[in-house]
This record gives structure tokens, C-alpha cells and sequence, in this order.
């Protein structure tokens, strides 16, 4: 029994070979070295210092709990306060965002938009306050006059809002620098006064 279990290798081994070799086959009493391979080293991960994003950042996807497209999540603090302009569209804030609103609109959330007050920033840095030059650092998008705002006042909207998909689009002040900055898809995006 010994002898046949022996042999199982090394004829599995000759299975395997090619038959072209001009190498004889490895007999019974013949010793076949294997050598291991080497250890796999493990998949290299994001290092520490990279930060996710923390709940103060505003992205394509969204705010917090809150997600463009999507309903506002039930138990969320997110909700409507005062008087609205229509049940079609609603602003909703949250004590959590300061100075932050989003907009709803059919059931969903169509726009997020953060003001002169608010802590939340672009993964970039970039946050109310910031100059229009560190915005163009990043984000070249076109300008178009502000509709209350005198020049240096503009919107800058990425140029792909059009296609449907989450966008950005800042509001430049009078000074120059970011007043607002909004996430959203359009027509909302371009809203000027909230749900108009």
C-alpha cells in the first residue's frame, strides 16, 4: 500500500509533463525537489493619513445622511420649518449644518446648497469664504453674471450640469470670494430663489 500511494504523485507528475521532453521519467526510488513559492505579499491598503470624508463634507453624492436623489431619511434631522412655497418643493435644514439648506423636490432631494456661515467644505478645502481664484485652482468652470450680485459677483456651474448628474455650482459675492456652494442636479441646480 505504501508503494502505491508513491507512485500516485509521481505519476501524476509524468501526467503533467509534456510529452516532447527529452528528460526520462523520475523513477520510483527517485526524489523530486519542489521548491515553495515565495509568500504573497498582502494588498497594500490607503495609508492612515488619508481622512474620509468627514460629516462636514459636501459632495457630489451629498451631505450627512442627506443624499441627492434620494428621499430624506426617516429619522433624519433634516425638516421643513415655516412656510413653504409649495408641497411640490420644500427647504429643509438641519440643526446640524448651520447655515445649509437642501431642497426637495417630488419626494426627493435635488440640491444641497451651504452659505457664508456654514463649516462643511469640498473634500478640495474649498468653502464659504474661499477666493474665486483657489475655486479655479480646481474647478475652471464657466461664469455667468449673478442675477442680484454686481460684477465681480457670477456663478460659476460645472460644466457637465446639463447631463442629469450631480453637479456643482458656486456663487461669487461682491468681494470675490464664495458666498454659497451647491450640489444638486438641474433645473434645481440653477434655482436663484430657493424652489424658483
Amino acid at each position: 500500500m505504501k508503494q502505491t500511494l508513491s507512485l500516485i504523485p509521481l505519476a501524476l507528475l509524468a501526467a503533467c509533463s509534456s510529452q516532447s521532453s527529452p528528460d526520462p521519467e523520475p523513477s520510483a526510488d527517485e526524489t523530486v525537489s519542489v521548491t515553495p513559492a515565495p509568500p504573497v505579499a498582502p494588498e497594500k491598503t490607503a495609508p492612515a493619513s488619508d481622512p474620509a470624508p468627514s460629516v462636514n463634507t459636501l459632495t457630489l453624492a451629498g451631505l450627512g445622511d442627506l443624499r441627492i436623489g434620494q428621499a430624506v431619511p426617516s429619522g433624519s434631522r433634516w425638516s421643513a420649518e415655516g412656510a413653504q412655497a409649495s408641497d411640490m418643493c420644500r427647504v429643509i435644514s438641519s440643526p446640524d449644518y448651520p447655515d445649509a439648506y437642501a431642497i426637495v423636490e417630488e419626494g426627493k432631494v435635488r440640491r444641497i446648497s451651504v452659505g457664508e456661515g456654514s463649516q462643511v467644505k469640498l473634500a478640495e478645502g474649498i468653502g464659504p469664504g474661499a477666493s474665486e481664484a483657489s475655486v479655479k485652482q480646481y474647478f475652471p468652470f464657466p461664469a455667468t453674471p449673478h442675477k442680484y450680485v454686481d460684477a465681480p459677483g457670477k456663478y460659476l456651474t460645472a460644466p457637465n450640469a446639463a447631463s442629469g448628474d450631480p453637479a456643482l455650482r458656486f456663487e461669487i459675492g461682491s468681494d470675490g470670494k464664495v458666498s454659497q456652494i451647491h450640489v444638486g442636479t438641474m433645473p434645481v441646480l440653477g434655482y436663484v430663489e430657493a424652489c424658483s
